[in-house]
């Protein structure tokens, strides 16, 4: 099966193929953290995650993952179960068909698509990093915790090789944080190491001058940039806080849920931020993230991608993206992404990536296994024009 994935580096992203005909299953598979993960907003001991499981009339199989951050994510647990099992009952494989509610669904859907055009061999995308043969830079994520757990994930991460750290910030006592902060630069200084941090908008509780001492704080420490200092409904707080440019912003949670590409446009127009972080899981997939980076693009607004959390399927998925946009190449872009999460789960789902002295890298082109997912596909049905399902296969 010819892909028709981009080729070139120059390529538009193209949106996914639709299959009809097709078996297909949803596979329920809760991820379990290793250690429990605390946000600004949470702490996170598991995470809602299901695949979804499609084999064409060939006998070949696409993956995708729907994985939630419950109380960020748009869908609910319900929400993603009944969207996913709408579409496996139909048999077909079509993104936009997804309702934009359920970005997280239409990833699963979008990812799969592309997995099984491509022959189902768990390839989104052919480059030179999908073959083994380039790596990802990224970042070694900090979670939150006390200070003394704080200052040894750092160690552990400059042990490791990453060279761009980044943590979470705004959960506890400022103190302890600006303390902690002081000491990794102290020891991982601006000319050898890149610091970020994010804030998941727990500035907005210090005021707008409180929230610019923090920032001016940072930019003291020669601190590369900050996701979301302030909630994204504060989106007048945000402009100012981009205008004033005491600290380069990155705008993360404030991207989800907006949909019309007119609405995107007035979004980045109004806070004119410095940078993006895209997450497809949250926003609504490869496509609609693409369409983010290029509006970014075309107003010099600089871009990376993290991932939400997924599993190795859907992290390969968003590798593979990543390694064919032009915008990110190495040869060109400085920004490592932070795709370095999937050590995180006890029970992740094999995979042939690995986090290498600071990048992230294929290390293996042996067929996946796929026993899981043909156990899965027991049963099912296979849904094409004329099976009485009541369903419109016949629809181009």
């Amino acid at each position: 099966m010819k892909s028709s994935t981009p080729q070139s580096p120059r390529e538009i992203w193209p949106p996914a193929p639709v299959l009809r005909g097709l078996r297909m299953a949803v596979v329920e598979h809760p991820l379990m953290f290793r250690t429990p993960a605390m946000t600004s907003r949470d702490t996170l001991t598991e995470k809602p995650t299901w695949y979804l499981v499609a084999e064409d009339a060939d006998g070949r199989i696409g993956v995708g993952e729907c994985s939630l951050i419950l109380g960020l994510s748009p869908e609910t647990a319900d929400m993603a179960t009944a969207a996913l099992q709408g579409v496996a009952a139909s048999g077909c494989l079509d993104a936009m068909a997804v309702p934009a509610s359920c970005p997280a669904v239409r990833f699963a859907v979008e990812t799969a698509a592309w997995d099984l055009h491509n022959g189902g061999r768990g390839v989104v995308a052919e480059s030179a990093f999908s073959q083994g043969e380039r790596d990802i830079d990224i970042n070694g994520l900090v979670w939150m915790g006390a200070k003394d757990n704080m200052l040894r994930q750092f160690e552990s991460l400059v042990e490791r090789g990453f060279t761009t750290l980044k943590c979470k910030v705004g959960a506890l006592d400022w103190e302890a944080e600006w303390s902690m902060l002081q000491h990794v630069r102290s020891v991982c200084p601006s000319h050898a190491f890149t610091l970020r941090v994010d804030a998941n908008g727990a500035f907005s509780s210090l005021g707008m001058e409180g929230a610019k001492q923090r920032l001016e704080a940072l930019a003291s420490l020669d601190i590369h940039s900050i996701e979301q200092p302030l909630i994204p409904e504060d989106r007048d707080g945000l402009a100012e806080l981009c205008e004033a440019n005491i600290l380069p912003i990155a705008l993360d949670e404030s991207l989800i849920g907006v949909h019309a590409l007119t609405d995107r446009m007035r979004l980045l127009d109004h806070i004119r931020p410095q940078h993006l972080v895209l997450k497809p899981s949250l926003v609504g997939g490869l496509d609609s993230a693409t369409v983010w980076s290029r509006l970014a693009e075309q107003r010099g607004i600089g871009w990376w991608v993290t991932s939400a959390l997924e599993s190795n399927v859907g992290l390969n998925a968003i590798a593979q993206w990543v390694a064919v946009q032009p915008a990110l190449d190495p040869s060109s872009s400085p920004l490592p992404q932070g795709l370095g999460t999937g050590g995180l789960f006890t029970n992740n789902i094999p995979g042939s990536l690995a986090v290498q002295g600071g990048t992230l890298r294929t290390v293996s082109q042996a067929p996946r296994d796929e026993a899981r997912w043909r156990d899965a596909l027991k049963g099912a049905v296979r849904h094409e024009p004329g099976c009485g399902c009541g369903v419109n296969h016949d629809a181009s």
